[in-house]
């Protein structure tokens, strides 16, 4: 599991609130990219720093906890900025507001994790007819170091490689990088 969720209740007037502090982002669009008042584009990728971080109904320490993120190094998506609070996304479709200092620019994608069983291959040149070096399950996150025609760099403990990027939630379709 991604998450730990505990404090699901969450009080009519809080939650209009926030719902009225929320522009509607589109999931995994490039278009539709604005400037955030941090000076950085939103929507956009990020990994958590720490090993427990709270996300909020809100944008401050005054508003619950819906659930903590227990795994460093999950990629998340910002779909908004509140001073120093960053609305995010997980894999999952969940939303809530998390402090701007628990995230980090580091690149990573989750593998697969709308349900496919299949473990997907890591290769060792960007390209589908090359040998591959590792399989990755569902669900494990890897750090992506770059993207582009289409191909991510991923590196683990035990494995480093290309894996289609269509394979990765935490990097956006047509995404390239360095």
């Amino acid at each position: 599991m991604l998450r730990r969720r505990f404090c699901a209740p969450v009080l009519p007037i809080l939650l209009a609130l926030t719902v009225s502090l929320v522009a509607p982002a589109a999931p995994h669009a490039q278009s539709g990219v604005s400037i955030g008042k941090s000076g950085l584009p939103v929507p956009r990728f990020v990994t958590l720093k720490s090993k427990k971080v709270n996300v909020r109904v809100g944008p401050g320490q005054d508003y619950k906890v819906s659930w903590i993120f227990t795994r460093p190094g999950l990629p998340i998506e910002i779909v908004q900025e509140f001073d120093n609070w960053r609305r995010v996304r997980d894999a999952e479709g969940e939303m809530g507001w998390v402090f701007h200092s628990l995230l980090s620019g580091v690149r990573s994608g989750v593998v697969a994790p709308w349900g496919q069983d299949e473990p997907e291959p890591v290769r060792r040149r960007p390209d589908r007819n090359a040998r591959a070096s590792a399989l990755l399950q569902p669900g494990v996150v890897a750090r992506v170091d770059t993207c582009k025609n289409g191909w991510c760099r991923v590196s683990g403990d035990n494995y480093r490689g290309w894996i289609d990027q269509q394979s990765l939630w935490g990097v956006y379709p047509d995404e390239e990088f360095d």
